[in-house]
């Protein structure tokens, strides 16, 4: 019960903000894997198993959901240890990055990363179809094809516009969503892992 002002000082003694309903949302983390390869620093990815029933054979960072209890940066060494049959020690975390957001209620917490040894990977077949790796170098210098779609509010068929002004007539604010599309040799970086790539990339030129 809040009885005065210090109740509510109290209620956020320690707090730390995040996002707005997010008890609601799907949470993942995934890491920006960064490789040595002869005198070339690049960037690891990987191709998706074609058996997978989410977008199977895609090209994505290792990375996964969030489990109760789990914090996002052990979310993201657990789940790249899975995918890549390796060990945390393997693994260097740099820093985190910006969260991404997207209309279907995803939170992605993305950390860029160092994994120190590429030649003892045990892929996890069920999962991972096989990994690459293109330079940073080459992808600073890429600009991305971008494609911008809509996104508008489909208003259930029970909404009570009899509660809010204008009625039927009321306007919803449609947003837009920005697809990027990087390429490498045969491969196709696009979609989530694009932008996600796209603000680690934007961070290093600035």
């Amino acid at each position: 019960m809040i009885e005065n002002i210090k109740n509510i000082k109290d209620k956020f003694n320690g707090f730390v903000p995040y996002i707005n309903g997010s008890q609601n949302m799907k949470r993942a983390s995934v890491l920006i894997p960064i490789v040595k390869r002869d005198n070339s620093y690049e960037i690891l990815f990987e191709v998706r198993a074609k058996t997978l029933r989410s977008q199977p054979n895609e090209i994505s960072f290792p990375g996964g959901k969030i489990e109760k209890g789990e914090n996002p940066q052990d979310a993201c060494i657990r789940e790249t240890c899975e995918e890549l049959g390796t060990d945390p020690e393997n693994i260097e975390i740099i820093s985190p990055l910006d969260l991404y957001l997207n209309h279907s209620n995803l939170i992605i917490h993305p950390y860029v990363g160092i994994i120190k040894n590429i030649d003892n990977l045990h892929i996890n077949k069920d999962e991972v179809d096989h990994v690459f790796t293109a330079p940073i170098s080459y992808l600073m210098s890429y600009s991305p094809d971008e494609f911008e779609n809509e996104i508008e509010v489909k208003v259930n068929d029970n909404f009570p516009y009899d509660r809010i002004p204008n009625k039927e007539n009321y306007k919803f604010a449609s947003g837009k969503y920005s697809t990027l599309f990087y390429e490498y040799k045969n491969y196709v970086i696009w979609g989530i892992t694009a932008k996600i790539l796209e603000n680690f990339l934007d961070f290093l030129k600035s």
